[in-house]
């Protein structure tokens, strides 16, 4: 465990990221990496498309690049209003994107999406506090085709799949995981700041392993066929539907008047 915390600590630091990028060119791990951008105009020419959390920080952007991709047909989804960039940008490109407000796995918000052939969720799966029941309703919604996009934690080779509770922790365990010094500071809460009911979903609530996420998305219901690694804490996941969710849990999710928003702040 000493050792596992030397290496987070040295990665959560600039010279560390330096470092690792440099590593990552050198030995040739970088190559063919793909970005977020990347799979959404590889996977969405003459599919229907939905963007889960499409608004905060990127007033919609993935949206209108999958229309200009060739989506069929393209959703975004957000428990915010549509930010004023958005609406100029729709206006501009004469775009048919259509927006919904709402919490992207809630009932009532599922209903009117219906199924889609791919659904981009990025920089929401840590924020809620029930990762794996999002990724169920995910497959709910998605017939073929899921990019996953979530800030991660390093590997331990000490224990697979392993994962971090941020909200509890004390100021001094939370700060081993403050990867906010090095990417230009900023609020994130149950991390550098203490976990605040008040702000509900912009709390950072976990803290997965890419081995833990990739176990949780096939447990939901998908194959995953890829993983891009973009820095030390944070990776893209390409995702197919692989299975068809167990009654049980599609109902224990859609069901649960206290099941949350899938879509907060990064």
């Amino acid at each position: 465990m000493f050792l596992y915390t030397l290496k987070v600590r040295a990665l959560t630091t600039i010279p560390g990221r330096l470092a690792w990028r440099q590593w990552r060119r050198v030995t040739g791990r970088q190559r063919n990496t793909k970005t977020v951008m990347d799979l959404v105009r590889e996977e969405v020419p003459g599919k229907s498309f939905v963007d889960i959390g499409c608004m905060w920080n990127c007033h919609g952007e993935y949206s209108f690049v999958a229309e200009q991709s060739g989506a069929r047909s393209v959703i975004g989804v957000d428990v915010i209003s549509p930010t004023a960039e958005f609406e100029r940008k729709r206006r501009e490109l004469r775009s048919n994107v259509e927006f919904i407000q709402g919490d992207g796995v809630s009932p009532a918000v599922m209903e009117k999406i219906g199924q889609v052939d791919v659904v981009l969720c990025s920089g929401v799966l840590y924020h809620h506090p029930s990762p794996y029941h999002m990724l169920v309703s995910l497959r709910e919604l998605c017939r073929e085709t899921l990019i996953l996009a979530s800030a991660t934690i390093p590997e331990s080779r000490a224990m697979r799949q392993a994962a971090v509770y941020y909200p509890g922790l004390s100021e001094k365990d939370r700060r081993i995981w403050d990867v906010a010094r090095s990417h230009g500071g900023g609020k994130r809460w149950a991390i550098n700041v203490p976990y605040d009911p008040a702000v509900g979903y912009s709390n950072w609530f976990w803290g997965m392993t890419p081995s833990c996420i990739k176990a949780m998305a096939e447990t939901a219901g998908f194959r995953v066929e890829e993983v891009h690694v973009l820095q030390p804490f944070a990776r893209v996941f390409l995702c197919r539907t692989a299975a068809v969710v167990p009654n049980e849990l599609r109902s224990s999710v859609r069901d649960d008047p206290a099941h949350g928003s899938s879509n907060a702040p990064d």
